[in-house]
């Protein structure tokens, strides 16, 4: 639908004006007519685009629909009445057009589950799948409570390894920025007085300033060179699967930041095959939802060969005993699951215990890289500065 604006008069000649939405000029005014309405004109609202287009939704963005869209089915507010107050007090303008579509094609007869599959960016399969069994099992308030603490538990998890891998990142950034400041405005000025020095340079002087030189002259070599290589990863990695296997393969075995994708990985797998099966999902249905959000593609692949494995009447755990991807206690727990009857509880246990981890895992990485990034600055920035001040201290001995 079109939101217009329209103008018209009473049959007592009274002005009226308003907006309201319609499918086109020819039902508004025929509804306007209906109202006793005469001298109708009808004008199209245009929308005025974003200078750098829509908003997108962010993840957070959608934890907290979640869990207000929960808290209000709770409360036993219709669905219409959840996706209004939702569209209202969105503040990101995306969100408000999305909740608002969804509104209209409940009010219009559609499922709930129907109207979110039309919303890809706000509404992943995941979410989709668990709410439409939540629907046909007549249990919705607590699946969108459970799926509410899901995506909670899930974005807190990857702001935490997010948090683990930008931190050095941003730092080494910085370092190379103010080196690069460094060569290019201040060792030429040094360069430029010691010019009439009238003695050979010490070495660690002459290589610093030769390095100033040459990224004076050739200083966009280095950031094409980055820039283009940033790119070029990017493309291998998103459009050449044997590339982004590799690289995904290559990450769980980095030192100290392997270990933390490797537990975050089983942390999510437990957290989203838990929550699935908890919504009354079947296994083979919830592990292909768990493998499509495993966000590694070797943990992909265990959790295909599981699905095979449960198709054929084996067991679950024989294709993740195989891997190195899960320890033998996380298969153990979930071989006892399977044997009990409670896969759901155990899962659920996997998950915090390994959220934890993460927890731990991340703290002690920030503790241990601090000093060490310290050090790398101190003896970064502490040698230009001495190699700068070498001649300097050389004048002065010769006066002395």
């Amino acid at each position: 639908m079109d939101l217009y604006k329209w103008e018209a008069k009473t049959k007592a000649g009274e002005k009226k004006i308003g907006e309201q939405e319609a499918e086109d000029q020819g039902e508004l005014t025929a509804i306007l007519r209906k109202r006793g309405l005469v001298g109708i004109t009808v004008k199209k609202v245009v929308k005025k685009k974003p200078l750098f287009g829509a908003p997108k939704v962010t993840e957070m963005e959608v934890v907290i629909f979640t869990r207000q869209l929960a808290t209000m089915v709770g409360a036993g507010l219709p669905l219409v009445t959840c996706f209004d107050l939702s569209s209202r007090g969105a503040e990101n303008a995306t969100v408000r057009e999305i909740t608002t579509r969804v509104k209209k094609d409940i009010e219009a007869g559609t499922s709930l589950t129907e109207a979110l599959l039309k919303e890809p960016k706000m509404f992943d399969e995941l979410f989709v799948n668990l709410v439409s069994a939540g629907e046909q099992s007549g249990i919705l308030e607590a699946v969108l409570e459970r799926l509410s603490v899901y995506k909670e538990k899930a974005a807190a998890l990857k702001a935490k390894v997010k948090s683990a891998m930008t931190y050095p990142i941003a730092v080494i950034s910085i370092a190379f920025i103010i080196t690069g400041v460094l060569m290019v405005f201040v060792v030429p000025t040094f360069a430029a007085l010691f010019k009439d020095f009238g003695a050979e340079l010490p070495a660690p002087t002459r290589v610093v300033i030769a390095i100033s030189e040459w990224t004076q002259n050739y200083w966009w070599v280095v950031v094409f060179v980055i820039g283009g290589a940033i790119e070029v990863f990017g493309r291998f990695y998103k459009k050449n699967p044997k590339f982004h296997y590799l690289m995904d393969k290559l990450s769980l075995r980095l030192p100290v930041f392997g270990m933390i994708l490797r537990k975050s990985a089983i942390a999510r797998f437990a957290r989203t095959f838990g929550t699935m099966i908890a919504a009354g999902t079947p296994i083979l249905e919830s592990l292909d939802n768990v493998a499509k959000t495993a966000g590694n593609m070797v943990v992909e692949e265990v959790i295909s060969k599981s699905k095979s494995s449960i198709s054929q009447g084996l067991s679950l755990t024989e294709p993740l005993s195989q891997s190195d991807i899960f320890p033998g206690m996380v298969v153990q727990m979930i071989h006892i699951g399977e044997a009990t009857g409670n896969l759901e509880i155990m899962l659920n246990k996997i998950a915090d215990f390994y959220e934890a981890e993460v927890d731990r895992a991340v703290d002690s990485l920030t503790a241990l890289l601090e000093p060490l990034i310290l050090v790398i600055l101190g003896v970064l920035i502490g040698g230009l500065v001495i190699a700068m001040y070498m001649p300097i201290f050389q004048m002065g001995n010769v006066v002395g």
